[in-house]
């Protein structure tokens, strides 16, 4: 069974924005911009609708970048997580509920308080590189347990 969910992320002048979760899945760590595509929604319907309920910022353009697939051992649903790079956006980006963005420089992005699979996917997407792939981790991640890749595969495609 597939579940289908965006990331966003947004890059400028050689900086990065992420979002500190505050709540719910990944709490405390820092990730990009995204959720649950809704019942009637497009996938680019629910990463503008996303960035700009967790962040403030309004998507103008968007590119697709990659598409990963996300599966726990012993859990039959795959997470098909739909990644994209916004060009153009309007607004600064504002502490929610949900998520306090940061800035953070691009030699400086925090991967060690950041999902395991980040440091393998996203030298991709710094380098527009459009990709696919699949990670298998042991099980999702709780106060008493940090997520572990099983294995992974990655890889550079020409278009999605």
């Amino acid at each position: 069974m597939k579940k289908q969910l965006t990331l966003t992320m947004i890059r400028k002048e050689g900086k990065i924005l992420l979002g500190l979760k505050k709540r719910g899945f990944g709490v405390g760590r820092w990730n990009g911009f995204g959720g649950k595509v809704e019942k009637g929604e497009t996938i680019e319907e629910a990463v503008v609708r996303e960035l700009h309920e967790e962040s403030g910022v309004i998507a103008r353009e968007l590119e697709k970048i990659g598409v990963l697939e996300f599966e726990f051992e012993n859990s039959p649903e795959i997470l098909e997580v739909h990644i994209f790079n916004i060009t153009s956006f309007n607004n600064e980006p504002t502490e929610t509920e949900e998520m306090m963005p940061k800035w953070f420089n691009i030699e400086e992005i925090p991967f060690d308080l950041m999902w395991p699979d980040d440091e393998h996917w996203v030298p991709y997407f710094l380098e527009d590189k459009k990709f696919i792939g699949k990670f298998l981790f042991d099980k999702p991640s709780s106060d008493g347990h940090q997520s572990n890749i099983l294995s992974f595969n990655l890889k550079e495609v020409d278009n999605l």
